[in-house]
């Protein structure tokens, strides 16, 4: 794909074990990414998803192949690539504004005024619904509006590309609903470049534009690329009973239990599409 903003070209990734033996744990992963895609990676537990986002984070180097974003090779964590992760990840001692604003003053300082700084920070927490619990401290917020900081700590470093490990697993059903909610319409009015890893069937095909289907481990690779061709905004109420989004996910369950069938699957929860929770 020669419009591709990010791209991992024959990405393996061996791990050393006890003894002298190796742990091949990705093989021969070529993913390219157009900018402003939301891409998901889904797969049964041990395929290798988190391996491959930590690679493009640049929090492990690949034994073979590359990444390049924009058109530069990773080799290291950069300000270019935001994490959010399943866990929050907080400093417990600073509020939801310092959480940001630690965030805003190590990318910016030398390139936005303090007032600047101030109304960037301000425009993140609005932009994730945290504007009435600035001062507040990470024990005093629920696992959601966690979350929602986590987000916007990302967001206002202007990441060339955004990376969600599993953002919402550990949230409740609604929580998480509400959220990924927030998410489609951030990207919508931002335009991220998106990889997110997830379990969830139903979140995969609501948020993404292509679902990248990974096969087992060991040595796991990319079994197969969906296009979602469904039309932005989406609403997750008005899919429930739409065929291309139920044939969206169906494919995913095939590839998922028929194709690369697991003594120990990934959950498969309210799997008649809950309209709330929207759980696979």
């Amino acid at each position: 794909m020669s419009d591709a903003y990010l791209s991992l070209s024959r990405v393996d990734m061996t791990f050393a074990s006890k003894g002298g033996t190796t742990n091949p744990v990705l093989r021969n992963i070529n993913l390219d990414v157009k900018r402003g895609e939301f891409i998901s990676l889904i797969g049964h537990s041990g395929c290798g998803k988190s391996t491959v986002l930590n690679i493009v984070a640049g929090l492990l180097k690949c034994t073979g192949g590359g990444v390049i974003v924009d058109g530069k090779e990773v080799n290291a964590p950069g300000p270019d690539r935001a994490v959010v992760f399943q866990n929050h990840s907080l400093l417990p001692w600073l509020t939801v504004w310092q959480n940001v604003e630690i965030a805003v003053n190590k990318i910016f300082r030398d390139s936005k005024t303090a007032a600047e700084r101030k109304a960037w920070i301000e425009h993140n927490l609005e932009m994730v619904s945290m504007a009435h619990a600035l001062h507040r401290l990470p024990s005093e917020i629920s696992g959601g509006m966690k979350q929602r900081v986590g987000i916007a700590r990302a967001l206002a470093m202007e990441p060339k590309v955004l990376l969600l490990d599993e953002p919402f697993g550990a949230l409740d059903a609604l929580t998480r609903a509400h959220l990924q909610d927030e998410v489609i319409r951030i990207q919508g009015e931002l335009g991220n470049t998106v990889l997110m890893i997830t379990h969830d069937v139903d979140e995969a095909v609501l948020l993404s534009d292509r679902v990248v289907m990974m096969t087992n481990g060991p040595a796991a690779t990319i079994g197969q690329i969906m296009d979602v061709p469904l039309p932005r905004p989406r609403n997750r109420l008005a899919l429930v009973e739409n065929p291309v989004y139920n044939h969206c996910r169906q494919e995913i369950l095939t590839f998922l239990y028929e194709k690369q069938r697991k003594v120990e699957p990934i959950s498969l929860r309210n799997a008649s599409a809950d309209p709330v929770a929207m759980r696979a």
